[in-house]
């Protein structure tokens, strides 16, 4: 892919990114492995093909000790939200425990803010409330009456949030900071260390590496090269010149459409509330898009 030379080039890779990732969580039911498992077969498949792909383009993989330093934090945290987040879409679903693994919006912008000194505009500033209502009308928790496994499904979807954003933090700073490595080669050695990092995970659990099938296998690869290879290029491509606080509530597409792939695919019930939810996530994506905040 050439480099980005617009904002508005870097917004659309964005947002091409977030719709590919958003079918990870379909990807995850249909496959009839461990949580951890699929987490490890999506890395391992998407870091080779990144890196092979990296090497025919005459890039290199190695951006000296500060590069493998950001790559190892960006695969430890990674490996952390997968490992989280694979557990809840068990647990609840693949839309609900996206969206909640999406409040990721509230690290990312409170760290854009407060830490990197970035000054929110006023669409910016009214995304982020119109952002936080319609993920609560989605989300919909009657929390009474609920077992604790559902209890238990979104304590691991709001940790997973915390983990997402720090990921995307770190993987932000390491496309801006770190020299030596293109976007491309810089996710394919994070995703490879993840993969190592979720190994180790799969035997602490006892999971197994075995594949049953050649659908499993079908979807795994689909998921390891479109949703994890192509979609983290995008993203990584589009958080070069996008603000940490309007990156985060653009990638608000996400959960999104990931509610809508469960309410099509997996038949999940949808009441006017969460609809009205959803439909105030994208008002809030298309606020965080068009606002201008000023970077420091």
């Amino acid at each position: 892919m050439s480099r980005l030379s617009q904002p508005t080039g870097a917004l659309a890779c964005l947002l091409a990114g977030a719709a590919l990732i958003s079918f990870s969580a379909v990807m995850v039911r249909l496959v009839s492995v461990g949580p951890s498992s699929s987490a490890f077969y999506r890395m391992l498949i998407g870091g080779v093909a990144l890196a092979v792909w990296s090497r025919l383009r005459g890039k290199s993989l190695w951006g000296g000790w500060v590069g493998l330093g950001s790559a190892c934090l960006a695969g430890l945290l990674f490996a952390l939200d997968l490992t989280l987040w694979h557990r809840a879409i068990l647990l609840l679903g693949p839309g609900l425990s996206t969206i909640l693994a999406n409040f990721q919006v509230f690290v990312v912008a409170g760290v854009g803010v407060l830490v990197l000194g970035e000054r929110p505009g006023w669409r910016l500033g009214a995304a982020i409330p119109l952002a936080m209502f319609g993920l609560w009308l989605l989300v919909g928790v009657r929390w009474q009456g609920l077992g604790p496994g559902y209890h238990y499904g979104v304590g691991l979807g709001l940790l997973a949030a915390c983990a997402y954003g720090s990921y995307l933090l770190c993987l932000r700073w390491s496309v801006r900071r770190v020299g030596g490595l293109d976007p491309m080669s810089s996710v394919a050695l994070m995703s490879l260390v993840c993969a190592g990092l979720l190994l180790a995970e799969m035997w602490r659990s006892g999971e197994s590496l075995i594949v049953n099938s050649a659908w499993d296998w079908g979807w795994l690869a689909v998921y390891g090269l479109a949703c994890h290879a192509g979609g983290w290029v995008l993203i990584s491509l589009g958080l070069k010149q996008v603000a940490a606080s309007r990156a985060g509530l653009v990638l608000l597409l996400q959960p999104t459409l990931a509610f809508g792939w469960d309410v099509l695919f997996f038949g999940r019930s949808t009441t006017p509330l969460e609809a009205g939810g959803a439909l105030l996530a994208v008002a809030a994506i298309y606020l965080g898009a068009t606002g201008r905040p000023a970077a420091k």
